[in-house]
């Protein structure tokens, strides 16, 4: 008997044969989790196979920048593929549309970051990344300079390298990891971890002392990078606090520590500024980029080298030959059609602009419903990132339960009301992405069913 054969209800085959990410799969199994099986999305909504049409605050996973049903890119999708389907880009060989892209994003970052290597994902654009920062060490006759820093509560992918560098114990503990390169500094939470009286610029300042303090008590000639993203983003939406950026990079300068931005989420326009890194100033050796690359239209991930890192790569060929690293689908030509495509919307349209100006007032949208409200500790954002950080008690600051799952009631709850955000992992609360098309009278239905949905929660409690 053949899987399909006697079924004709998708909801049982996919309990049935569909292996889940990020899911609890005997829950899943056994029923107790839904199956929410998506059949369609048009600008910024989605809807199940129930019809039931639903506001995505969340953009899929902060990557439907351009929102959904953009014929644009399915029509440049069908193009490239009457064209060229596929050919790999070993040994030099290249294509139309990948040229273009790498062009394009070039010129989009600046920064003297000219050469770009794709990939599929953010986390494979991480792995590319660790394994060009050791690279670049070992050309420099630097080999002991393997240490990877990155933050807690970070998210750089879920691979062996990549999970490894994400500052989440749920994506450590069960499978022997972090590797042994890779050590953990604090993550920017001013609200949360700031001493009584220390201002932002101070705290920023201490940060950056435990980074440095980190690096010497490894040894300067051990450590190779720091990887951090502009805005924190699964581990709790965390804006960069004043004076972070400029005080981390004093100290990475001065022990030769490579700068590897990931942009992931933050790049082509989240934060309201074409970069995370053009908004902090932040000069990066390395970076990250995915998601918004093709709105999630089609996986395609990039890591972007500085002119500083290239020169010693084309010295390291020099030496030794082809550089030894690649994937079967690095700079697909459909998926690289599709990303241009979709730069080709956000340029015309001024979605980074939009973010900036309908984000603005969307984080104030908030501020006026949740600031006040007494189960509501923070609200903080920048763009289209945004997060509500619930407490059980504000003066003295008290935290709720972790098992009480605040943050996913209110999900939960909003969903039941039409809308999609998501509870934030390594805070108590939930958090907002919504695509870059977003209108101002789209921003104030959202804030106002995510405060009904906080209402009703706060109720029951």
């Amino acid at each position: 008997m053949t899987p399909l054969e006697g079924i004709n209800d998708d909801a049982v085959l996919d309990r049935r044969h569909f292996f889940h990410p990020g899911t609890d799969l005997a829950q899943f199994a056994g029923g107790d989790l839904p199956s929410r099986i998506i059949t369609g999305g048009k600008g910024i909504h989605v809807t199940d196979r129930d019809g039931h049409r639903m506001i995505d605050g969340f953009a899929g996973l902060w990557c439907v920048n351009v929102g959904y049903g953009r014929t644009e890119i399915a029509e440049a999708v069908r193009a490239q593929m009457d064209r060229l389907s596929y050919y790999h880009s070993y040994s030099g060989n290249s294509n139309e549309p990948a040229i273009h892209l790498s062009a394009r994003i070039a010129g989009m970052i600046g920064m003297d970051m000219n050469h770009v290597f794709y990939g599929l994902s953010g986390s494979d654009a991480n792995e590319t990344n660790a394994k060009v920062v050791w690279y670049y060490h070992r050309i420099l006759g630097k080999p002991a300079k393997r240490k990877l820093i990155a933050r807690h509560r970070s998210y750089h992918g879920s691979g062996v390298m990549s999970g490894s560098l994400t500052g989440q114990p749920g994506f450590h503990d069960l499978f022997g990891l972090p590797l042994p390169e890779v050590l953990h500094v604090a993550s920017p939470h001013y609200w949360r971890d700031a001493l009584p009286g220390e201002s932002e610029r101070d705290y920023s300042l201490r940060l950056a002392k435990e980074l440095e303090d980190l690096i010497l008590q490894e040894g300067p000639d051990t450590v190779a990078a720091f990887f951090a993203e502009p805005v924190v983003g699964s581990g709790g939406i965390l804006p960069s606090p004043e004076g972070y950026w400029e005080a981390v990079q004093k100290v990475l300068r001065r022990h030769d520590v490579l700068l590897v931005a990931d942009e992931v989420v933050t790049g082509f326009g989240r934060t309201g500024a074409a970069f995370g890194s053009h908004l902090y100033d932040i000069r990066p050796d390395l970076m990250a980029l995915a998601k918004g690359l093709s709105s999630g239209y089609l996986p395609i991930s990039a890591s972007v080298v500085s002119d500083r890192v290239w020169q010693v790569l084309e010295e390291g060929t020099r030496q030794n030959g082809p550089f030894i690293h690649g994937w079967t689908y690095s700079a697909h030509p459909v998926c690289a059609a599709a990303a241009n495509a979709n730069l080709d919307i956000i340029e015309r349209e001024g979605l980074v602009a939009n973010a900036r100006d309908t984000g603005a007032h969307f984080q104030n949208c908030l501020q006026d419903a949740f600031a006040g409200h007494p189960m509501v500790g923070e609200v903080r954002g920048v763009g289209l990132l945004a997060a509500v950080e619930f407490v059980e008690d504000r003066s003295p600051r008290r935290f709720f339960d972790p098992a009480r799952g605040i943050g996913a009631k209110v999900t939960e709850a909003a969903r039941r009301k039409g809308l999609i955000v998501r509870s934030m992992p390594k805070s108590d609360g939930i958090g907002f992405a919504p695509p870059l098309t977003l209108t101002i009278a789209e921003a104030e239905e959202i804030v106002g069913i995510a405060l009904d949905a906080a209402l009703a929660v706060a109720a029951d409690l």
